[in-house]
């Protein structure tokens, strides 16, 4: 996308995307701004700062949503359910659920190597957009908003679903049942800009499970949930 969204362009993605139209459409246009598009349009403004302030007031609406939604929870599994609920592969994935990646506004080396769809930008310009609803609407707007996206993923979270911390979760049993920690061996193969990982998770010194990624800590998180699943097949045979 080489030129920003004209005002009837802007104020129809806004409405369509969030439900709400911006009382101030230029934060809506700076949100969407990767500093890589305003690189090369000489532009000093990006979406920077607006992604500073909507991860400010996201961790503040899902501590407090967790806190109130879930009070047989521990201040440890409301913590887990936190860092779940706000990592970069949710807010990625709330992103590409509103299809910011077809929005957001890239300079042409990130528009070539793939970049409406890497994870890392989808999830900064989703905490961006945020930010800007912020400014423009208010508290009680973007808790609405925020509860609107994320508790379906916190449901499904508490219920055992979701996208859950499988690293975390083979630490803590390895070492109380084992005394050991998990032992991560990466490799990756292909170009820079589709690089893929794949990861071994040793207990012991013995493989327990693999698992491949567009990421190292993606790869990690599949060979943690396969190395979970054959702990649970041994103990229930």
């Amino acid at each position: 996308m080489d030129r920003a969204p004209t005002e009837t362009d802007e104020r129809l993605d806004h409405e369509e995307v969030l439900g709400l139209p911006f009382a101030d459409p230029a934060l809506w246009d700076m949100s969407l701004t990767h500093r890589s598009y305003a690189f090369e349009q000489g532009l000093e403004a990006t979406n920077e700062r607006l992604e500073f302030l909507g991860d400010a007031v996201l961790g503040l609406v899902i501590t407090d949503l967790a806190f109130r939604q879930f009070p047989e929870l521990s201040e440890g599994e409301l913590a887990k359910l936190r860092a779940a609920t706000v990592k970069m592969s949710t807010l990625a994935s709330v992103a590409r659920q509103l299809g910011l990646g077809d929005l957001v506004l890239l300079g042409r080396g990130e528009e070539m190597s793939g970049g409406r769809d890497k994870a890392s930008i989808l999830a900064d310009g989703m905490e961006a957009v945020l930010g800007a609803f912020y400014l423009d609407k208010g508290l009680d707007e973007t808790r609405s908003l925020i509860e609107r996206l994320f508790w379906p993923r916190m449901e499904a979270y508490a219920r055992g679903e979701g996208d859950r911390d499988y690293k975390m979760t083979l630490q803590e049993l390895a070492s109380r049942e084992l005394g050991a920690a998990p032992e991560y061996r990466v490799s990756s193969q292909g170009p820079d800009h589709a690089k893929q990982f794949t990861a071994t998770v040793f207990l012991r010194g013995e493989p327990h499970g693999s698992g491949r990624g567009r990421s190292k800590k993606e790869a990690e998180q599949h060979a943690a949930r396969e190395a979970l699943d054959l702990i649970a097949s041994r103990a229930d045979g």
